[in-house]
């Protein structure tokens, strides 16, 4: 019987009551995290060194919902970003964003559909999803997971999903691992490093629970650390698709974590019921961290060839 290994995170390190806090990303250079509020239109950046005090926010007009670095590109000025219509562009000095192209050329269904959880896969290549907008309502079987080329040809990898959410690669980049929320699955697939295409996919995890699989990062050993939204927890799940560690935490509105050193960092969302669930409405929205002793993969930079000046 597999051993499971507990930790245990009761407060939040920053309690600033995100809407639906997502995709932390940690820019090693500068020790800072920055991390979305994909309801709020926020983008929130922290410096890690100096703590929460230091914490800055860009508002924006749409929803993000993951950002990126771009090879030979400063990320303290610009980074990469899923916004609402397609990637952009978003110059954090100025606060402003340029569309790079969109995720369907039919305005209306555009006008539908957001951005949600995505990655860089390892020759530079941006992969992301997408799902109904708040104003539709519950989200429906919408949604496609898209890549975009270094050139930021568009291409659709799989049609028909309701919430698309994590996106990563294994140690040594031949599997593709992709989590359909709404199922409550995450899906691995053969990945052809050199093409970016995808082949096998087969159901590689299912949750058995109420809560639905969220963001996820992977470990130096081939752990995925996977996200548990409405259930509070982050599971440690193994190579062979078996969970070997579990993180409580106290919301359970968890959406994604992210490694600092061996410390996973954690965002989280408003929750959804809380005369039901009062602890977790007051911790709901926060960010938190625990120490768990591994240490993630390095994020890939986004590797542009086109001939537009970024």
């Amino acid at each position: 019987m597999v051993e499971i290994k507990t930790w245990k995170v009761t407060e939040p390190y920053l309690d600033l009551k995100c809407g639906l806090g997502e995709a932390p990303y940690y820019e090693a250079i500068r020790n800072h995290l920055r991390f979305v509020d994909i309801k709020k239109h926020q983008l929130h950046v922290i410096n890690l060194t100096v703590g929460p005090s230091s914490l800055k926010t860009i508002q924006l007009d749409m929803p993000v919902g993951v950002t990126a670095d771009i090879e030979g590109i400063d990320s303290s000025e610009k980074i990469l970003i899923g916004g609402k219509h397609g990637p952009a562009i978003l110059d954090r000095r100025t606060e402003k964003y340029e569309l790079l192209g969109y995720f369907h050329d039919n305005r209306g269904l555009d006008d539908r559909l957001r951005s949600n959880d995505g990655a860089v896969d390892p020759q530079g290549r941006f992969w992301i999803g997408t799902m109904n907008d708040f104003h539709v309502g519950p989200p429906q079987a919408e949604g496609t997971l898209f890549r975009f080329d270094n050139d930021l040809k568009r291409n659709i990898i799989r049609e028909g999903l309701t919430i698309p959410n994590g996106v990563g690669w294994s140690t040594d980049h031949k599997s593709l691992y992709f989590t359909h929320s709404a199922e409550r699955e995450i899906w691995k697939y053969d990945f052809d490093v050199k093409t970016g295409d995808v082949s096998n996919g087969k159901v590689w995890y299912k949750h058995d629970g109420e809560g639905e699989p969220d963001g996820f990062k992977m470990d130096e050993e081939g752990n995925i650390w996977q996200s548990i939204y409405n259930e509070g927890r982050v599971l440690r799940i193994g190579p062979e698709g078996k969970v070997t560690g579990v993180v409580e935490l106290p919301t359970r509105a968890t959406t994604c974590p992210c490694f600092v050193g061996t410390e996973l960092w954690i965002t989280s969302a408003q929750e959804e019921e809380p005369e039901k669930y009062p602890e977790s409405a007051r911790c709901g929205g926060g960010l938190f961290k625990v120490d768990v002793g591994a240490k993630g993969l390095k994020e890939f930079e986004f590797k542009y060839t086109g001939t537009k000046k970024l």
